[in-house]
């Protein structure tokens, strides 16, 4: 099957040809780093590695490029009220990021350029819009003339009698007074008195937002990219500006697939700091909750549609993960005893840890060599990420084959000697070598739990689910039921008595459960 990828540009799915074949440029829009990263960036960065981990597994030679926003209103904000600078600022969250992400089983990009190193390419490409009669400048500002660019709207679908004025909410009342058009927007603002500037040949200032992304794309992969990446609220007006500077620059394409994840709701309200329900990655994960709990409750739904932010749907989730961590665990392990045992099928004993370390030398599974059961599983998940990363379809092949595994796990956390002999016959050492090269498409890694819930990466034991995590089950199962899901609420009935939980459906609705 075909990648197929939802393109906001054509608002169409459409089948996925890189510009050259077997290879894939890619840029994702960084963080402006004047705070540590929330459950936004979480849901965003979370999807855009499984897409680029899935390009991988899939043969593509993947360039991943992903910015900084180090120069911005709001570090300069920050600066000031801590009495600091716009240095201090971005290095102490650049840290911050590069730690969460690691936490998170993140893939490093191949290269994370900096505004702030970007300089002369922003100035060049200025330079070029000016002459080219696109831009225009204003008392040591420069500005881009949206009517210049006949195409401006195509991302958004908005006319510009329909646009609202600032909508960017980084421009100020001085800056409109100066433009010719009140949609124009910066690409240089001259500098004010104790902020940071740098030269330029308008006068000492600082880039604008939108001018940043569009001059490190086209530094670092060219006029025309594969695939470019980034949140819904970015769409318009951040990347409806980008095409129309680049474009009106280049006369070429920017990028042929425009990707944008739904936004976080958090208990059906939009995250804000004002509503008190703002949520940071590292505030998440030091409470207790596992890396890994967050990435399966982030893979749950599609990557376009909102994501609702519950304490019930992170329990469940911690359930779900409880039950395949189990499974990874002891896959981990026959994987390695197999590793010695010539008896084992190559294939198992090949299970990839990372996609990214996959080369010619070091290919994934063969699905030649797999038993038709495992080829078929394999078949399923590829077929799930190719349409449209669906990543729900897919998690629910990783449970139907952690199955088996996850029943023998349980066994020998109840002490049965005969549970991980039998984990290490060829059969299910195939088949847990699968899983774990699978849930790696997914960045899904075993975990050693702590007794408060928390992880380390490693194997882990597996915990029975607290009655918190069951009622949410439950409460799941049930809504799958009353939509006609009959297939996932059978999923949480198996996985439950699994782990040792036996449901009992009486009349009326009413679930009861016993524990084993």
């Amino acid at each position: 099957m075909t990648l197929r990828l939802t393109n906001t540009l054509s608002r169409r799915l459409e089948d996925f040809e890189p510009l050259v074949p077997g290879r894939v440029s890619i840029y994702c829009c960084g963080v402006t780093v004047y705070d540590l990263c929330h459950l936004g960036h979480a849901r965003s960065y979370i999807v855009w590695d499984v897409l680029r981990r899935h390009l991988i597994w899939s043969g593509y030679a993947v360039t991943f490029v992903q910015n900084y926003t180090d120069i911005d209103d709001k570090i300069l904000g920050r600066a000031a009220e801590e009495g600091s600078s716009m240095e201090a600022v971005s290095e102490r969250n650049i840290e911050a990021f590069t730690a969460d992400m690691a936490r998170l089983n993140i893939l490093p990009a191949d290269r994370m350029p900096r505004a702030t190193g970007s300089l002369a390419a922003i100035r060049r490409l200025i330079e070029e819009l000016e002459a080219r009669g696109a831009a225009y400048s204003a008392d040591g500002d420069v500005y881009f003339a949206v009517m210049k660019h006949a195409g401006y709207g195509k991302l958004s679908g908005r006319e510009l009698s329909e646009q609202q004025e600032g909508a960017s909410g980084r421009t100020a009342e001085a800056e409109e007074a100066r433009k010719r058009h009140p949609f124009d927007f910066a690409l240089w603002k001259a500098a004010k008195p104790g902020e940071p500037s740098f030269p330029s040949p308008w006068g000492p200032g600082r880039p604008g937002w939108h001018i940043e992304c569009s001059a490190m794309v086209r530094e670092e992969l060219g006029d025309t990219i594969d695939i470019h990446l980034g949140g819904a609220d970015l769409i318009f007006p951040h990347h409806e500006n980008e095409i129309a500077q680049s474009e009106a620059a280049t006369g070429q394409e920017l990028a042929r697939y425009w990707l944008h994840n739904g936004m976080v709701n958090v208990g059906g309200e939009k995250m804000s700091k004002s509503l008190g329900n703002f949520t940071t990655i590292r505030a998440l994960l030091d409470s207790g909750v596992s890396a890994m709990t967050l990435r399966l409750f982030v893979l749950q739904a599609h990557y376009r549609k909102p994501l609702d932010f519950t304490a019930e749907a992170l329990e469940a989730a911690a359930s779900g993960w409880r039950g395949l961590n189990a499974a990874l665990g002891l896959a981990a392990q026959a994987t390695d005893h197999s590793a010695t045992d010539h008896s084992v099928a190559d294939h198992s004993v090949a299970a990839l840890a990372d996609p990214a370390a996959i080369t010619p030398a070091r290919p994934a599974s063969d699905p030649a060599g797999l038993p038709p059961e495992l080829a078929a599983a394999r078949a399923r998940f590829a077929a799930a990420m190719d349409d449209d990363l669906n990543t729900s379809a897919a998690l629910a092949v990783l449970f139907e084959l952690a199955r088996p595994l996850r029943s023998l796990a349980h066994r020998v956390e109840r002490g049965d000697p005969a549970a991980a002999a039998q984990a290490a016959t060829p059969e299910l050492a195939a088949r847990g070598a699968l899983l774990v090269e699978l849930a790696a498409v997914l960045g899904l890694r075993a975990e050693a739990l702590s007794a408060g819930g928390g992880s380390q990466a490693g194997t882990t034991g597996a915990a029975s689910p607290s009655e918190a995590e069951i009622e949410a089950l439950i409460a799941q199962r049930r809504s799958a039921k009353a939509s006609r899901d009959f297939a996932t609420a059978d999923r949480i009935r198996t996985d439950l008595k699994d782990q040792g939980i036996e449901l009992i459906d009486k009349p009326g609705g009413v679930t009861e459960w016993l524990r084993g």
